[in-house]
């Protein structure tokens, strides 16, 4: 059995990246073709012609104001994907179709329906408005991963591998050493996964573009929603300075930082990633800096994965895996994706 769950939104690409010009992106073992219609809105077919298979992605296809020319033989597909026009006859083959996936443009990405397109519902696709919100400064990419997206879950559900992995960029000791509290709901099926750092040291990343410097206050707030998209809400501060009780915050630092996790394959995955926050918005040198700091600290993750990938596909069944305290926000995300899957069942909210 699959372990993509497949009647799911997943992000497959951002909202820049897919102007008026034929984009591929395999998504879920889907090829598909994305473009921006002329009246600006972003349409989605299977990216192969159903004459003899050639990627419609490729050149020499191209775009025609808002129809699809095969550039193997000539075969035109409109936005809907149905084929107007074959070459050398007038009638059109009734089955000659692409297959048209539904879309929706939300918070800066755009999500593609995987599965019955019967059962694609828009209000399921989840939320992240900080990423085009007034108040807010994003940075953003996307690396590819030779790993199947699990381990990725796995990665940025325990973040005690900073102090480890991103050590000199977002690592520091405090974040091994500090106990998690994880708690899932199970009717919304979403995983949270807290660490509260009351006094840390100040890790380069959030020293260079907050100011501040020596120990903090800094506090990790995971919101995992399977399959796809991954939210941790970080807030630094001096030490001792704690949100009001009507809940302003007005001396802390606030960044949410995004990862939404698409299946490419079994095998391989989309690793989108975006960083926004709350304080120096019109500062381009704060972007910049998070910016490559960000992409290098994804770069070290999506090494050690793809290291992992090879040794996990090598490995004979039932090689052991132990699991300790840290995991428990990994193994609860593990078991709602196996219901997503049809693999597993499970029902409130509890602590894990």
């Amino acid at each position: 059995m699959s372990s993509i769950p497949r009647d799911q939104w997943y992000v497959a690409a951002y909202g820049r990246e897919i102007g008026q010009e034929l984009f591929g992106r395999t998504v879920c073992g889907e090829p598909i073709l994305f473009w921006r219609t002329r009246a600006g809105t972003v349409t989605a077919v299977s990216d192969r012609c159903v004459h003899r298979r050639f990627p419609l992605s490729e050149a020499p296809s191209r775009l025609v104001d808002d129809q699809v020319l095969c550039g193997y033989h000539g075969f035109t597909y409109g936005a809907d994907g149905g084929c107007v026009a074959v070459p050398g006859q007038a009638r059109v083959p009734r089955t000659a179709r692409l297959r048209s996936y539904r879309v929706v443009e939300r918070d800066s990405f755009v999500w593609v329906w995987i599965g019955d397109p019967d059962a694609a519902d828009a209000s399921r696709v989840p939320r992240a408005p900080w990423l085009d919100a007034p108040g807010w400064t994003t940075v953003s990419g996307m690396e590819p991963l030779r790993a199947r997206f699990g381990l990725l879950v796995d990665n940025l559900l325990d973040l005690s591998h900073e102090t480890y992995l991103h050590g000199g960029y977002i690592g520091t000791p405090e974040v091994a050493a500090t106990p998690i509290t994880t708690e899932v709901d199970e009717e919304a099926g979403v995983v949270y996964v807290s660490r509260r750092m009351d006094d840390a040291e100040c890790p380069p990343f959030y020293a260079k573009s907050t100011g501040l410097s020596g120990r903090i206050m800094r506090w990790q707030d995971i919101e995992y929603t399977p399959p796809c998209l991954y939210k941790l809400h970080s807030r630094i501060a001096p030490p001792g300075v704690r949100p009001g009780a009507d809940g302003s915050d007005p001396d802390a630092f606030h960044v949410e930082v995004v990862y939404a996790i698409t299946p490419e394959t079994e095998h391989t995955t989309h690793d989108f990633w975006a960083v926004a926050r709350d304080f120096a918005l019109g500062d381009q040198g704060v972007s910049d800096f998070l910016a490559e700091q960000n992409r290098t600290v994804v770069l070290q993750d999506v090494a050690a994965l793809d290291v992992l990938e090879r040794v996990i596909a090598a490995e004979p069944a039932g090689c052991q895996e132990l699991s300790i305290n840290i995991d428990t926000g990994g193994l609860a995300a593990r078991r709602l994706l196996a219901r997503l899957t049809g693999q597993g069942s499970g029902a409130s909210r509890r602590r894990a």
